[in-house]
């Protein structure tokens, strides 16, 4: 043995070495070609979420979040008010301003919901004139009409009973109308009523109410458009106030420190947040009645 080639031992070690890296390596893809089908097969239960899209999925939430409750923003404008005037009084006010301004939201979103509601019934219209003029019956028309807009909403299922089962339509249309939004539906409900009793066409009488409440839409949207400038006047004079503490404070007066930590200044906070609240109130209360009509 000792007469042996010296070189043999090193050679054979290496080719050792070499067939244990190929079986690691191929053990590894075997393993690495099991789990992905086994991925494919069962899901992955974990996922790996990238920085940049868990950034994004953050403050994606974080913007809903606050979308729905945009009222707490009065908390932060306080702060600040409060630690560039030195005083509790800002942050007292933000606290008592909250929930005005969410009742303030509120009612904005129910405005809207009914606006959305009034045009879903003028669609709800077009659509059982549409299935009608196909040849459906009118209330298999109500019934693919209700189902295709999705407007009545709690109202849905009672409308739709009364026209799957031969009810009593109208009446089921004219309760539907007794909520926000949906008071074209009496008309609908007088269409079928007449066309029930005097046989007279369903489909020409809903086209004619479908115009008259698009005819409605487009009067309040060219009121709107026109009562645009008030609107815009009544913001103007409700920001003249916190402009003329701009300047002040640009100026150098320090008109919070004076509002805030004198009697005088205090007294003229009061009387003209007053003031300045009765303003808007009355100009939105006139603006609005030139809305409605």
């Amino acid at each position: 043995m000792s007469g042996g080639d010296p070189t043999g031992v090193p050679e054979a070690a290496y080719a050792a070495a070499l067939c244990a890296a190929a079986a690691a390596g191929l053990g590894a893809a075997g393993r690495s070609q099991g789990r992905r089908r086994a991925r494919v097969l069962f899901g992955d239960g974990v996922r790996h979420v990238p920085l940049r899209e868990g950034w994004d999925t953050g403050l994606s939430r974080l913007c809903g979040w606050l979308r729905g409750r945009r009222e707490w923003l009065c908390l932060p404008v306080a702060l600040v008010l409060a630690v560039l005037g030195g005083s509790v009084l800002p942050v007292i006010a933000g606290v008592v301003a909250a929930p005005v301004v969410r009742r303030w939201l509120r009612r904005r979103e129910l405005h809207k919901e009914w606006e959305r509601r009034a045009e879903g019934v003028v669609d709800l219209c077009g659509a059982v004139v549409g299935e009608l003029r196909a040849g459906h019956e009118p209330g298999q028309a109500l019934l693919v009409a209700v189902h295709g807009t999705g407007v009545l909403g709690a109202a849905g299922p009672g409308v739709s009973a009364a026209a799957r089962f031969g009810g009593d339509v109208p009446r089921a249309l004219g309760q539907a109308a007794c909520e926000p939004g949906l008071e074209g539906l009496a008309g609908v409900a007088a269409c079928w009523r007449v066309a029930a009793d005097g046989g007279a066409g369903l489909a020409a009488g809903l086209d004619r109410l479908e115009g008259a409440l698009r005819a409605e839409r487009r009067r309040r949207e060219e009121l709107r458009a026109q009562l645009a400038g008030a609107w815009s006047t009544v913001v103007v004079l409700a920001l003249l106030p916190v402009l003329g503490l701009g300047l002040g404070a640009a100026l150098g007066a320090d008109p919070l420190r004076v509002l805030l930590h004198s009697p005088a200044g205090l007294v003229c906070l009061v009387m003209g947040g007053s003031l300045e609240t009765a303003g808007l109130v009355w100009a939105a209360r006139i603006v609005r009645k030139g809305e409605v009509g």
